[in-house]
């Protein structure tokens, strides 16, 4: 059935163009304009239907749809808005999302052929069809918007989606530009993520293929959390029921009284991406339930890794007031806008905060932490890496009774394995340069240091005999790859330590301390400032002796 009745644009075809078609670029922009009006009509739900192989989708809602004179008058007329008019509430007492009243062209943005259809409780369907091909040469031979009518649309097109339908709009994209390529687990998640008053509103639900959109939808991005940073006890069922097995309690933080939300952390960025899409959790800037920043972050940028880390939303409803400060492209705000940065600077403290949260949680808990974060030192960051690495080889299975056990002994390793790893990286250096600096001058060895050598090559001879293995243990078998540091300091610096500080008196005080590290032994903290004192001194005399001074 052809509906006769002629519709058009009340704006300049160019500027349509400019505000519509080439403003939009997110899918999820265009997809939240759909929901936005629905919900600002009071609509109770929204079902969302994906057709691959027609390369069509439609979005249906139940809100109280529009009259002829609506859809002429206020659908079509770009620009207009119900905050106009002083209205900031819906007739059922929702705060309204739209602002500007031309987030409707987004719709154009994203297929070939847009079909809009509504009606009222007391109407029939009025609508009509927006081909961007006939759009394109209307703008082209600069037509006048009487000039250029709405395409007529057939009832029978929309039948699956009419039956019971006794109020609202339906929205029918035709030759999707991308195509509907999104599969269905995408779009479920994407949408729990990113329209929120969905999943805590008892009041407004989203169907997609008539499956409704729950917090269920995002339990593999739970399952992968680790940590949860609530700001201002933020209420929500997603941390409620779905983020119950964090690695720490969660941690409150407080901002402005009219600000809330949450950012947590999983365990690898790559558990932040939605399926196998480029899109990427992150932490989004709601306002009203609308998302309107995505990634804020990006704002606040520290180049940090952890940043890589963290997802959440903030909600501040207090940038929705009597000054418009959203972006026509309803996919940011305007910048230098007082308020907003503002509320930039405050969360750039926190972010500071949580950062630190973040490293100290994630190296008590065995991953790697921030490496730019200077609460230690970048020796002693990579040693407790290395050992985190190879204490997993040791954890034991969930079902073992004595993992909880095991665990704690690992644990308490820790602190000593950031200093020992790094102090035996630090002797096999140093001593490994003095052999290679000996060789490479030809310093003979002296009569102890020979002696020295044939005692540990019967040692080695006599040990090796007794676990019957023939095979060669060092990678360059000559005599001064057994010698350790104190008869090594002897070849090279011939000052007498009895009467002056040497690098020979430093390693007869290294080698009690540094044979016990050799043993894997638990130092005692005076061991430790002993070794690093002397340590020290070693180094700076052989940098000294590489150096050729």
């Amino acid at each position: 059935m052809q509906k006769k009745d002629k519709f058009n644009f009340e704006i300049s075809l160019s500027v349509l163009n400019d505000l519509g078609r080439n403003l939009y670029r997110s899918f999820i922009t265009v997809l939240g304009e759909a929901i936005s009006n629905a919900w600002d009509a009071d609509a109770k739900n929204v079902w969302i239907y994906l057709d691959k192989k027609k390369n069509c989708l439609v979005i249906k809602d139940d809100g109280t749809g529009m009259s002829r004179n609506d859809f002429q008058n206020k659908f079509l007329k770009i620009g207009y808005s119900k905050r106009k008019d002083g209205e900031t509430k819906s007739p059922n007492g929702r705060p309204y999302i739209g602002r500007k009243g031309i987030g409707k062209l987004a719709l154009l943005s994203c297929a070939r052929k847009i079909t809009v259809i509504s009606k009222t409780r007391k109407e029939d369907y009025v609508g009509g069809s927006i081909d961007n091909s006939g759009l394109d040469k209307a703008i082209t031979k600069d037509l006048t918007p009487e000039k250029y009518p709405l395409g007529n649309w057939k009832l029978g097109v929309f039948k699956l989606y009419t039956r019971n339908h006794e109020s609202g709009t339906i929205i029918r994209f035709e030759g999707m530009k991308e195509g509907v390529r999104h599969s269905l687990d995408f779009l479920k998640k994407t949408i729990a993520l990113y329209f929120r008053f969905s999943l805590i509103d008892k009041s407004f639900d989203i169907f997609l293929d008539d499956e409704k959109i729950t917090i269920e939808c995002l339990k593999e991005l739970a399952k992968n959390t680790q940590f949860l940073w609530n700001v201002n006890r933020l209420d929500d069922p997603y941390i409620k029921k779905m983020l119950t097995s964090l690695k720490e309690p969660e941690k409150h933080l407080g901002m402005k009284t009219d600000i809330s939300g949450f950012v947590a952390s999983v365990k690898y960025p790559s558990d932040l991406k939605v399926t196998t899409s480029d899109e990427r959790a992150g932490v989004d800037l709601f306002v009203n339930g609308r998302l309107r920043e995505r990634d804020i972050l990006k704002h606040i940028p520290t180049a940090r890794v952890a940043e890589n880390y963290f997802y959440g939303q903030l909600h501040f409803d207090g940038l929705d007031d009597k000054k418009d400060r959203f972006a026509t492209s309803r996919e940011g705000i305007v910048a230098n806008d007082t308020k907003y940065t503002k509320f930039l600077n405050d969360l750039k403290k926190k972010i500071s905060g949580i950062l630190t949260d973040w490293d100290i949680w994630r190296i008590k808990h065995r991953e790697d932490g921030d490496p730019e974060n200077k609460r230690m030192t970048r020796v002693e960051r990579k040693s407790r890496d290395l050992y985190n690495a190879v204490s997993d080889e040791y954890i034991l299975g969930k079902a073992s009774k004595n993992r909880k056990k095991i665990d704690g002994w690992v644990d308490e390793l820790g602190d000593d394995a950031r200093y020992n790893f790094a102090s035996y990286a630090e002797c096999f250096i140093s001593e490994n340069l003095v052999r290679r600096y000996i060789q490479e001058k030809s310093i003979p060895l002296s009569m102890q240091a020979t002696a020295e050598v044939q005692k540990r090559k019967s040692n080695e001879t006599q040990f090796k005999g007794k676990a019957g293995i023939s095979i060669d243990i060092r990678k360059q078998n000559v005599d001064l790859s057994y010698l350790s540091m104190d008869h090594l300091a002897n070849l090279v610096d011939k000052k007498d330590p009895n009467k002056e500080a040497c690098l020979s008196r430093d390693a007869n005080e290294y080698k009690p301390v540094r044979d016990a590290l050799m043993h894997t032994s638990l130092l005692t903290d005076a061991a430790k400032l002993k070794l690093t004192s002397v340590y020290n001194n070693i180094k700076g005399r052989v940098r000294t002796l590489l150096s050729g001074k």
